[in-house]
Parts: structure tokens; C-alpha cells; sequence
């Protein structure tokens, strides 16, 4: 099955300097292979079941542990994986996963690190997929078409990146897009109809709504409000809507799992690394446990 897939623009960008500036619109791209995220997402509908998508830093506390957590927590019920790669000042996140980029780097994990743990992971599964979270400065350094390159080759299918407006991403869109890697992209409480309309425009995958206002970690789930918003956001867009930030327990789990496509984990899994960050044997067959909770409570609550 192909997908056609276009991305637009409305021709105004604002760069970070806060000059306004004429933008080129992207071209259509044609068709694609329809991406194993969208493959996920077609084949859990199918059988009524939501998407669980798991969050980890790379190589976190030690490189060598990642990618056998990764196979663990595929094993343990998890659809997507959010690899995240560490960097020095992320912004957007809150102390227990600024805390997991620390470890990271401290052991000397690169972007090119991550793409080799990527690659590895891929070598024995070829059906999950794996989505790159971070921040652009790494995808600069590197170029972003050698980064596309080199993510495509090591079988990453997402790039989701905290720190570039959708006004900003061309010039990523342009590079990955060719190899069939989608943009992820995150819309909070406070994004505006037309905001919404706009990212969607340039996004394909999924969308990640952030439930919360502030950094990773942090905050009440309040549920309610989420469905609110994920209601609006389905008026614009026919992508699957994930939610993060505030799902702690299978119960949270559960009960977001009723409004959304797909419920996403992150600063439980990383506290919980970094309970064992001094035994790194035992994450690989820990940390998994949790996600076989949420799962369960996920399948037992729909």
C-alpha cells in the first residue's frame, strides 16, 4: 500500500532571531512506502488496541544496555520506541531525564553512537518502529542530509525534534523526508487552532500532544482536559494523536488510552534506570516490567 503524502507551507517564518522571513514552499514528495509507524498504527486498529510507546535515553547509564532494554521492552508489549539522544543543555525535559543525558554523555554517547545502537537494534527487528528524540543542535552539526542518510541506513523511522518550530524545519523535512522518515511533531494545551492546523500540515506519523504545560515529569494528569483537546485536534487532522507527559501507572495508562491513539511513557522508565543505574545488568529485565503493566491495564481497560 503507498501513501501520498504533501507537505506545505504558509510562506511566513519566523526565525529565532525574530526577524520575519519569506519561506519556500516544500514540494509534494510523492509517493511513499507506507512507514512501519503508520503500518503500527493500521494494524492496532484493526484489532481495536492502542499504541504504547516507550521512551529511553541512548545509552543511558552505559551504551551496551540500551539495546537490549529496547528488545525487553518490545518484548514487553511497547509498539513504538522513542530513542532519545542525549544533549547537553535539554531544555525541555525535566531533571530525571536531563539527569539520564548526563550519564549518557558522561559515557560518551554521540548522535553517531545512537545510530549505531539503531542499527544494532534493527538487526534483529525489522517490524518496530524506532523514533529519534532530541534537540536539532546534534542534526546540525552533523548536516542533516548525512544525518537522514546515515538515521534511514540505521532504520530509524521518526525524527521528533523539541526544539524546531515547524516555521524552522525545512531544511530537515527536505533531507529525511526523501528517505521516507517521518517529522514527529509536539502541540501542547496552549497551541491554537491555526497553530495546530499549520504543524499538521508539514506532519505525518503521528502527533504528540504533551499534556502538560512545563518539562517532562512534571504535574498532574488531568484527563478531562486532555480528551478536550484531542477532540480539537482530530477536527483538523486525520493522523494518530500520542500523549505524553503524565503517565506514571497503568491506571493513567489506561484512562488516556481511552481518548488517544496512543499512550506514551518516558520519566518512569528513566527514574526507574536511574534507580539501577549502579547495577546495569538487571535494566534490560526490570525496567521491561513496567511497560508489561501499562500494557496490561491498557488491553484490560478497552
Amino acid at each position: 500500500m503507498n501513501s501520498t503524502i504533501f507537505c506545505l507551507d504558509l510562506g511566513v517564518h519566523y526565525s529565532r532571531d525574530g526577524e520575519t522571513k519569506t519561506s519556500t514552499p516544500l514540494q509534494h514528495w510523492g509517493n511513499l512506502d507506507l512507514s512501519r509507524i503508520s503500518t503500527c498504527f493500521e494494524g492496532l486498529s484493526r484489532v481495536d488496541r492502542k499504541a504504547l510507546v516507550s521512551f529511553v535515553t541512548a545509552g543511558d547509564p552505559a551504551p551496551p544496555v540500551t539495546v537490549p532494554l529496547l528488545h525487553g521492552l518490545v518484548a514487553a508489549g511497547a509498539d513504538i520506541l522513542e530513542l532519545g539522544v542525549p544533549f547537553s543543555d535539554p531544555m525541555a525535559d525535566g531533571p530525571v531525564i536531563q539527569r539520564a543525558s548526563e550519564r549518557a554523555l558522561a559515557a560518551g554517547v554521540t548522535l553517531r553512537g545512537v545510530l549505531e545502537m539503531a542499527k544494532e537494534f534493527r538487526a534483529r527487528d525489522d517490524k518496530t518502529p524506532l523514533v529519534l528524540m532530541g534537540y536539532a543542535n546534534p542534526m546540525e552539526v552533523m548536516g542533516y542530509q548525512r544525518f537522514a542518510t546515515e538515521a534511514a541506513a540505521a532504520g530509524v523511522d521518526g525524527v521528533l525534534t523539541v526544539d524546531l518550530p515547524v516555521e524552522e524545519a525545512p531544511p530537515l523535512l527536505e533531507a529525511i523526508r526523501p528517505h521516507g522518515i517521518d517529522p514527529i511533531f509536539l502541540l501542547a494545551p496552549n497551541t491554537g487552532r491555526e497553530r495546530i492546523a499549520r504543524i499538521c500540515q508539514d506532519a505525518s506519523g503521528f502527533l504528540y500532544y504533551v499534556s502538560l504545560k512545563g518539562v517532562t515529569g512534571a504535574g498532574h494528569l488531568d484527563t478531562g482536559s486532555v480528551a478536550e483537546k484531542v477532540s480539537e485536534i482530530r477536527t483538523l487532522t486525520g493522523l494518530p494523536i500520542g500523549v505524553g507527559f503524565g503517565v506514571k501507572d497503568g491506571a493513567s495508562a489506561a484512562r488516556v488510552a481511552r481518548i488517544s491513539d496512543a499512550v506514551v511513557i518516558g520519566s518512569v522508565l528513566v527514574s526507574r534506570i536511574e534507580e539501577l543505574a549502579a547495577t546495569p545488568d538487571r535494566i534490560p529485565e526490570e525496567v521491561p516490567a513496567i511497560i508489561a503493566e501499562m500494557r496490561g491495564a491498557m488491553d484490560g481497560y478497552l
